[in-house]
């Protein structure tokens, strides 16, 4: 079996936008932070871009599906708020909590019921604890990895205390071994794409009248990583990673999906302004 589909593969159903999901379905873009990159060729090991820098986004996600929420990523830790900036090569910063936005919306921590994380880097779980009663659903080899000794490859990207109401064993863990559809009626169906890490996922989003988003988890950071075929060197797998992001921008193709490269602040604009939904 492939193992870039699912044990449980796509349907017609799942994933044509035509077919509407049960309940209504509401897609918010939240605001998680930004990375200065002072090097770009961290994001290259071809060194595809000497001289070059980039301030990367860093964008979370809010979905209301009927009487349920899921956050989709929770981005830097809140303890950043106010921080000295950063002289290092990749500087992050952040300016508000995910609480304090979806306050914005109506939404308290306590009505979230799921928390999908792309994958295990702090700059996606930063966050997820103030959600500690939400069932966390995050790629099965990213939870192994997770849930063992953390092996010294992980280095400093992999924080798991910010994990730590699921890694404790307290709070619902679903680790996902391959495509999920979080609701069964394909209005949000997390993908397999490993490569930047082994457990990596993206998540589609079909909303009844945007039509199809695909959001990228950390596939690739910036468009142009799709263009050239770039791959960053501390990525997990080289050929993986090709292999999900074309998987990834063949879906997109073929659904005629609005793709949002989560890091890339040229694709903020392809959802509306916060507070605004995608619907």
């Amino acid at each position: 079996m492939n193992r870039f589909i699912a044990p449980l593969a796509l349907t017609a159903a799942t994933v044509l936008p035509g077919l509407a999901p049960a309940a209504e379905t509401a897609l918010w873009r939240l605001d998680c932070g930004s990375i200065e990159v002072r090097d770009l060729n961290l994001f290259s090991d071809t060194m595809a871009y000497p001289g070059q820098s980039m301030t990367l986004t860093n964008s979370c996600y809010a979905i209301r599906h009927g009487g349920e929420v899921m956050i989709w990523d929770t981005g830097f830790p809140a303890a950043l708020i106010g921080a000295p900036a950063s002289e290092d090569v990749l500087a992050p910063s952040l300016e508000s909590d995910l609480p304090s936005q979806l306050a914005e919306i109506g939404i308290a921590p306590s009505d979230v019921t799921k928390v999908g994380i792309s994958h295990y880097h702090f700059d996606h779980t930063g966050q997820a604890a103030a959600f500690a009663q939400a069932e966390l659903l995050i790629g099965a080899a990213d939870w192994t990895v997770l849930s063992g000794p953390l092996p010294d490859w992980a280095g400093g990207f992999v924080v798991p205390e910010t994990l730590a109401p699921w890694v404790s064993g307290g709070a619902r863990v679903r680790a996902v071994p391959g495509d999920h559809d979080v609701f069964g009626d394909g209005s949000v169906v997390m993908l397999a794409m490993p490569g930047h890490t082994p457990g990596e996922t993206a998540l589609l989003v079909n909303l009844p009248e945007t039509g199809p988003v695909l959001l990228s988890g950390d596939v690739v950071h910036f468009a142009e990583q799709i263009d050239g075929n770039g791959v960053p060197g501390f990525n997990f797998d080289r050929a993986d990673s090709l292999a999900s992001m074309a998987r990834m921008t063949t879906l997109a193709d073929n659904l005629g999906a609005v793709l949002v490269v989560q890091h890339d602040p040229r694709h903020i604009d392809r959802l509306p302004a916060f507070p605004e939904a995608a619907r």
